[in-house]
């Protein structure tokens, strides 16, 4: 295969195939009910090729269209059950799986990168590709001082494929802002490039794993592998094996299940006061079980600087609708600017929208599953609703962008799992505001 396409045209005429392949499935499927044949066996066909088209046209461009195919798949537990099944095939593929790039160009990014010498770094390099990124794939290796690594290279081109893909995207703000109409459209796509462009420097993705790693040093429950070498299109890690939550989603057992979900979700609120970064990219490729009993985090490329820990706000915004407070609670989301001063929304119905996705924290313990997330996907995105119509009159402040998205994705990994988790324990513990709101 070639490097990544990189002409504009090409990539977006790529990129605009999906939609019109879509139309194009959903049509013949009513012309093949209207003579007869059965509903569900025409609607399962169109979502078997349609994950194939998503999967072949995302994996191959990569860069910016292989991120926002990789954000998807974490959703993939709230795609209804009747069509969920080749979608979580296509869509679990994206998280790990991508055409591989040329040897050569391996070979040609490495001396770019670590000199005409690096081969003698490596006591050994496997040219072989053991796992692929959304902009870079990984190579299994030996340094030359004996330690198994990880090395992960740049795709040739990804840097302008990506901002390629988030030019088309800013393109589209005015179709963003109709679909909703309450939401600071531009200064979100805006911080979601400025993070996005981030993750192109490895030098960076560098620095933050090795912030992580100083934290998490003789961790007891969390490692995040040391840095070894670092550049801006090649990082060099040490290698560690475990079982990939992929796999666990596929076929752990109960316990395990449980616990991969509660090292997830004490990772994912605690690592702000610890850290004062936040991991950014959740999906099951990026977590692994390790024999030990301990969680195993890498890609460190997209994260969330949170200084002060996590935001109160959201503490508050979880406890008053526990409690039923809505009026405190609209007043809150409009001093937070979730809710724009020109916007006319009843307290009852903000309550109404938000309620249900605090579910988590209301029990002792919560039992993720597929389906609590599909209905509310299914709730707030029926257009008949009024949960549809409350959504699109709500605001995501640019800077509450990545927390939000970080939680929706470690939400759908939870639920893949099927892990019970005791949720409300551990957002008590970390999560700043919940416990003070109380009162």
């Amino acid at each position: 295969m070639a490097d990544i396409p990189r002409q504009a045209a090409h990539r977006t005429a790529k990129l605009a195939s999906l939609p019109l392949g879509v139309a194009g499935r959903v049509a013949a499927g009513w012309g093949r009910r209207m003579t007869g044949q059965n509903a569900a066996e025409i609607n399962a066909d169109v979502a078997a090729k349609t994950a194939e088209q998503l999967f072949a046209v995302l994996g191959q461009l990569k860069g910016g269209a292989m991120k926002f195919g990789q954000a998807l798949s974490v959703f993939e537990a709230a795609v209804p059950d009747a069509m969920a099944g080749p979608y979580r095939e296509a869509l679990t593929k994206l998280q790990s799986a991508a055409p591989p790039m040329p040897i050569s160009s391996v070979h040609r990014v490495l001396s770019e990168q670590l000199g005409a010498s690096w081969r003698t770094r490596f006591a050994s390099f496997d040219d072989e590709p053991a796992a692929s990124a959304s902009i870079g794939q990984v190579h299994r290796a030996v340094w030359h001082d004996g330690r198994e690594v990880a090395v992960k290279i740049q795709y040739p081109g990804a840097d302008e494929a990506l901002r390629s893909d988030l030019r088309q995207l800013m393109r589209f703000s005015r179709l963003f802002q109709s679909l909703a109409p309450g939401a600071e459209v531009k200064p979100l796509l805006q911080e979601l490039q400025e993070r996005m462009v981030e993750e192109l420097d490895y030098r960076i993705e560098a620095d933050n794993q090795r912030t992580f790693a100083k934290v998490f040093s003789g961790d007891e429950r969390v490692v995040v592998p040391a840095v070894i070498a670092s550049a801006p299109k090649v990082v060099v890690t040490e290698w560690v094996t475990g079982t990939p939550f992929s796999k666990i989603i596929a076929e752990g057992s109960q316990a395990e299940r449980n616990l991969a979900g509660r090292l997830l979700a004490e990772f994912h609120f605690s690592t702000p006061a610890k850290v004062g970064l936040l991991h950014a990219d959740p999906h099951p490729g990026n977590f692994m079980l390790l024999p030990d009993e301990r969680l195993c985090v890498i890609d460190f490329g997209a994260v969330s600087r949170l200084p002060g820990g996590l935001p109160p706000t959201f503490g508050k915004m979880i406890r008053l609708a526990l409690h039923d407070q809505s009026i405190e609670l609209l007043e809150l989301l409009r001093e937070e600017r979730f809710v724009q001063p020109e916007q006319e929304l009843r307290a009852e119905d903000v309550l109404a929208y938000l309620a249900p996705f605090v579910d988590p924290a209301r029990t002792e313990t919560f039992h993720f599953t597929r389906r609590w997330l599909q209905r509310q996907a299914e709730r707030v995105s029926d257009l008949s609703s009024p949960d549809f119509r409350t959504g699109r009159l709500l605001n995501l402040p640019p800077d509450y962008l990545l927390i939000h998205r970080v939680t929706l994705g470690a939400t759908g990994i939870l639920c893949q799992l099927d892990a019970e988790v005791a949720t409300r324990d551990i957002i008590a513990e970390w999560q700043p505001g919940f416990a003070e709101a109380e009162a």
